[in-house]
């Protein structure tokens, strides 16, 4: 494997790794979101981390494109992730806090990933990484808009 394609395949692995413990808090949170906005937030959530299970597997098979094995275990993404965990059940404002702070850390992987690909001139990758930034950025905002 090239440097420039093995630069590509570990912004991916760590935007897989984001991305899935991202949907893993996500998840948790629509589970145990509690008060005033329960309703909002528990729907809200379940989209977003619908989305993010979508988004994984798109992300796991652009590493299989590159013939490179997708990691697939929780050790393997808690090497690679930036986002952290979460094993508290915070307060539904925190819940929101953390998650915009989180989208943040996704868009930042996910523009490494377009600066690694545009330098190996890989399209495919640099495109998925443009649509992860737009998905992200959107998603906090969605987020933000309950915290006014």
């Amino acid at each position: 494997m090239t440097t420039d394609r093995a630069a590509v395949v570990e912004a991916l692995e760590r935007l897989l790794a984001d991305s899935y413990t991202l949907y893993l808090k996500t998840h948790s949170y629509h589970w145990n979101v509690t008060g005033p906005m329960f309703t909002t937030l528990h729907t809200l959530f379940e989209t977003q981390y619908t989305e993010l299970a979508l988004a994984v597997d798109e992300i796991a098979e652009r590493i299989r494109a590159l013939d490179a094995p997708a990691p697939g275990s929780y050790s393997q993404f808690a090497a690679r992730a930036h986002v952290n965990e979460d094993t508290g059940v915070p307060s539904a404002t925190a819940m929101i806090e953390n998650l915009v702070a989180d989208m943040a850390t996704v868009v930042d992987g996910a523009r490494s990933l377009v600066r690694a690909a545009e330098a190996a001139g890989d399209d495919a990758s640099v495109d998925l990484g443009v649509r992860r930034i737009e998905v992200h950025e959107k998603a906090a905002w969605m987020l933000r808009v309950h915290l006014e």
